[in-house]
This record gives C-alpha cells, sequence and structure tokens, in this order.
C-alpha cells in the first residue's frame, strides 16, 4: 500500500496558561485523501539472570569521584600517606601511582569541578524517588496496576529525549501504552519487514482493547531532518536511520511539492506534521484499525509537540470507511 501525505489545516487554538510561555493546545481536522487496503545451525537460547538486583552488584573498593566519602572516618591525608608508603614497598608502581595522586588532588582541589557522571549512582537515586514520591504514596494505583493494564492511549512518539509523552502529557501509569521510535513513524502493514511496530499494534488494538490511537510529533526532530536531507537514491551512509525513515517518503515529497523555495528549517517544520498525516493513513492498512474505526471503538489522532514555544496541536482524520458486504 502506497500512502500519501494529507493536508494539514489547523483550526481552533486557546491558551492553556496565561502566567507562562504561550502554551496552547490547538485542534485540527485532517482530510485524508487516499485509499487503504491491507497486504494482501542450532544454538541454545541465551539463559537469563535471576534474582540478582543491579544494584546489589559488588562496588569498588575506592570510586576515583568519590575520595573523600569513600575513605569513611580515616582523613584524606592520612589515606594518601598510607598509599605512598605502600607504594614506597613496590618500586614499580611508584612513577604511575604519583602521577594518579598528583591528579587526584588536583581535581579535588579545584573549586567548582564537575563531579564525573555516575550512571548507577542516578538510576538508584532516581529509583529511590520514584519510589518515596509515587509508589509508596500510591499504593492503590499500584495494587490495581499489579493485576494488569487497560489503557485508554496507544501513543507513538519520537524516542529523542526533549519529548517523553508520560511527562508531556502527564500520563500515569497504566494510562497510556507507548511506542517510541526514530520520527514517530508507523510504518505499513508487514508482517516480515514491520513485525515489532505491527505486534505493538495489534496487542494495544485487540488485546488492550485501546479507544486511542495518537501519532506525536515534535519541534526540532533529527528523524525528520534527515528524512529531508538524506538523498532519495544511491548508497546508505548509515545502517538503519535512512532506510527506516523512508517510511515517511510520501510526506517528504508533498512538503518538497509545497513548499520547495521554502528554507530547510521551514520545510522540517511542516514536515514533523505531515509525517504525521502519513502515519495515520499507514495505521488504515492494519486490518483490526479499521475495523476498530468502522465500528467506532478506535479513533485516531494527529499531535505535534512544539518544545521551543511550548505549544500542543492536536488534530483529527476525516475518513470514510465501510463495512465489508457479503456476497
Amino acid at each position: 500500500m502506497s500512502a500519501t501525505a494529507t493536508a494539514f489545516t489547523p483550526s481552533t487554538c486557546f491558551t492553556a496558561s496565561p502566567r507562562k510561555p504561550s502554551s496552547s493546545i490547538c485542534f485540527a481536522r485532517l482530510a485524508n485523501n487516499s485509499q487503504s487496503s491491507s497486504p494482501s545451525s542450532a544454538t541454545p537460547p541465551p539463559s537469563l539472570i535471576r534474582n540478582h538486583p543491579v544494584f546489589a552488584a559488588p562496588a569498588p573498593l575506592i570510586t576515583p569521584t568519590n575520595w573523600a566519602g569513600d575513605m569513611g572516618s580515616e582523613s584524606y591525608d592520612e589515606a594518601i600517606a598510607a598509599l605512598k608508603k605502600l607504594l614506597s614497598e613496590k618500586e614499580d608502581l611508584a612513577p604511575v601511582a604519583a602521577a594518579k595522586i598528583e591528579q587526584i588532588t588536583a581535581q579535588l582541589s579545584t573549586p567548582g569541578t564537575k563531579p564525573s557522571f555516575d550512571p548507577v549512582e542516578r538510576i538508584k537515586t532516581g529509583f529511590a524517588k520514584f519510589k518515596t514520591e509515587k509508589y509508596l504514596t500510591n499504593p492503590a494505583l499500584y495494587d490495581e496496576l499489579s493485576k494488569g493494564q487497560s489503557p485508554k492511549f496507544m501513543v507513538f512518539a519520537c524516542s529523542d529525549s526533549r519529548v517523553c509523552p508520560s511527562h508531556v502529557l502527564d500520563f500515569q501509569p497504566g494510562e497510556a501504552f507507548v511506542v517510541r521510535n526514530v520520527a514517530n513513524m508507523v510504518p505499513p502493514f508487514d508482517k516480515v519487514k514491520y513485525a515489532g511496530v505491527g505486534s505493538a499494534i495489534e496487542y494495544a488494538v485487540l488485546h488492550l482493547k485501546v479507544e486511542q490511537i495518537v501519532v506525536i510529533g515534535h519541534s526540532r526532530c533529527g528523524g525528520i531532518k534527515g528524512l529531508m536531507t538524506f538523498p532519495d537514491e544511491g548508497p546508505h551512509t548509515t545502517d538503519f536511520i535512512e532506510e527506516w525513515v523512508k517510511v515517511c517518503l510520501p510526506a517528504k515529497s508533498k512538503v518538497r511539492a509545497d513548499n520547495g523555495s521554502a528554507t530547510l528549517d521551514a520545510q522540517c517544520d511542516t514536515c514533523e506534521k505531515e509525517a504525521v498525516n502519513v502515519s495515520l493513513a499507514n495505521l488504515l492498512t492494519y486490518p483490526f484499525v479499521r475495523n476498530g474505526l468502522v465500528n467506532k471503538t478506535l479513533a485516531l489522532k494527529g499531535g505535534h509537540y512544539d518544545f521551543v514555544n511550548g505549544t500542543f496541536e492536536l488534530w483529527g482524520l476525516d475518513f470514510s470507511l465501510s463495512p465489508p458486504t457479503s456476497a
């Protein structure tokens, strides 16, 4: 199925917060002009390590980024003196160790020195904060979630670290079934090429019974810029990215045709929304999505989050689908 991009036409807007920089939600309608149809040696599996929490892993005896803390009650100067004494007995290690001690001392004595990033510590403190402030303060919610999930939304969002939909739209645990990938794209139905995305849609629609599928684009999307700048033909310079963003080539073609004289940034701004439209059209190639639309148990929406200006746009899909007729 070859999906064509459709026109984006905004209608009404309202301001959400008068005391902060412009934060608005805009609603629009999307006219769909395309016809959609569904497409027609043995190695033992890896074993999983169980019951070994990450945080229980053995810690190093001394963490270079926190010498004073790791020394306990012993002063830093005394520890260094003891270390020097030990090294004097191991003459072959002395030159290297002396240089290292000098480096560490300089780092500790430099005002405003930024400590190096500790990923394990960041994860530990992040989880501790979550457990204290959210998990333990909402026992009823997490007890209910332990029994299963029944989200109302399925959300396609970009993998970009700046646009987490749960953060931007304040989704609570259990409220949204989320798929994130480069440039928030939904490919057409293909059991082999796009089984990963297809399985997520199938599970959300047929098993979780979501009521809304929302595809959300965003400002300054690197995937969309790649789509607009990668050559349409010729050898690829990436292993995966160029082939993946081709999912939304119809959006690129439409933007080039309608806005060929615009700057690259302006074309990317438009393509961020047109690519969402292509993904909405591609959703119609999934039989269970079409059935949900016909039976009015499912709705599709497109969205765009502009984190530069603090705005969010939401639009619907106008389409005409008829249930199959029996002979």
